[in-house]
């Protein structure tokens, strides 16, 4: 009989902690220590700051269609929602820049509330084109109500020139530096909530949606409580990058709720990946450097930002970081 205890003078062999369990505990870390680098970077802090506002837009569009396997094709109406109500409660009610924020965030909230009641019983095509009309129908009130959102002209005149907070420090508003630090402060706290609800059960239970809503029913799961509860916590996430965005340019265009914002956030999705943690700030910072880049050489961008997509579709369709990801599993898994 051969004995299983390991010789005198050995150690026992460690248990590797598998590739995915170690990605989902370091992805926040990971994720915030690559922002706090991107100014000192990338070529402007402009840049840096559009790809944190847009990177957590993408975030929150991604725990829809990444995690819960629903493609919505009207989430500007949430990052365009929070961006409009946090101008208009600094601007025609007088609020601080914080009260406006929770404003900003809630209404984004309660709007994805309302859209997603009237979409999640819909599927494929149709939820899409029922989250596309509902999210025109948001852009044709901001349209009409010009007092309040300024109409075509787009809601503008709260500038925040200086931020305090709890009365310890102020941050200067003015300050490229302090503002884009000041934004990153809610964009990591944003993503400490998303990932705690993706390690949650909630979290199981949209990825089991997301992979067989029959077979996730039939294992007694509420189906369409998860889609509305999905749906609302990314509208929650995009209203919160629209008030990041309210603040940073102190101005919300009207294009911040049409209906190319939503095809911006499913292309860069697409881009770094869907289904991935970091994929959306990759994505956004490849479609907005091929944007910077290929700008100041032709007024054509769009038709090779178009080309790119398509290649990337059809040769790439996890994207760039899902598919960097997927192929660090697979050499594990092939590991002896």
């Amino acid at each position: 009989m051969t004995s299983s205890t390991p010789a005198a003078g050995t150690l026992p062999a460690r248990a590797s902690v598998p590739f995915s369990r170690l990605a989902a505990q370091w992805r926040v870390p990971f994720t915030i220590v690559v922002l706090c680098l991107l100014p000192w970077i990338l070529p402007s802090q402009a840049l840096a700051v559009n790809v944190l506002i847009y990177g957590l837009f993408t975030v929150g569009f991604n725990l829809l269609f990444g995690y819960t396997g629903l493609l919505s094709f009207g989430h500007a109406a949430f990052f365009g929602g929070g961006a409009y109500l946090t101008g208009m409660a600094i601007a025609h009610f007088g609020l601080g820049w914080f009260p406006a924020m929770l404003v900003g965030v809630s209404g984004a909230g309660l709007l994805a509330a309302v859209i997603g009641a009237l979409s999640i019983r819909t599927r494929g095509i149709y939820f899409c084109m029922v989250t596309l009309a509902l999210s025109q129908l948001v852009f044709y009130v901001a349209l009409q109500a010009y007092g309040w959102t300024g109409g075509e002209n787009g809601l503008r005149g709260f500038t925040v020139a200086q931020a305090d907070i709890l009365g310890l420090f102020t941050v200067n508003m003015l300050d490229p530096t302090q503002k884009y630090y000041f934004l990153m402060a809610f964009t990591a706290i944003a993503l400490w909530f998303v990932s705690r609800v993706l390690n949650s059960p909630f979290g199981a239970a949209i990825e089991a949606v997301r992979e067989n809503e029959v077979r996730a029913r039939a294992c007694g799961f509420n189906v369409e409580r998860t889609k509305l509860l999905a749906f609302i916590l990314s509208g929650a996430v995009s209203g919160l990058a629209g008030t990041l965005s309210a603040l940073h340019l102190a101005i919300v265009p009207l294009d911040a709720l049409g209906y190319h914002t939503s095809s911006l956030v499913v292309m860069m999705t697409m881009l770094g990946g869907a289904g991935s943690f970091f994929g959306p700030f990759v994505g956004a910072l490849v479609f907005l450097l091929i944007e910077d880049v290929f700008s100041l050489w032709t007024s054509h961008w769009q038709l090779i930002v178009g080309i790119i997509f398509i290649l990337f579709v059809l040769y790439m369709p996890k994207g760039l970081w899902g598919t960097l990801m997927a192929r660090l599993s697979r050499t594990e898994r092939d590991a002896p």
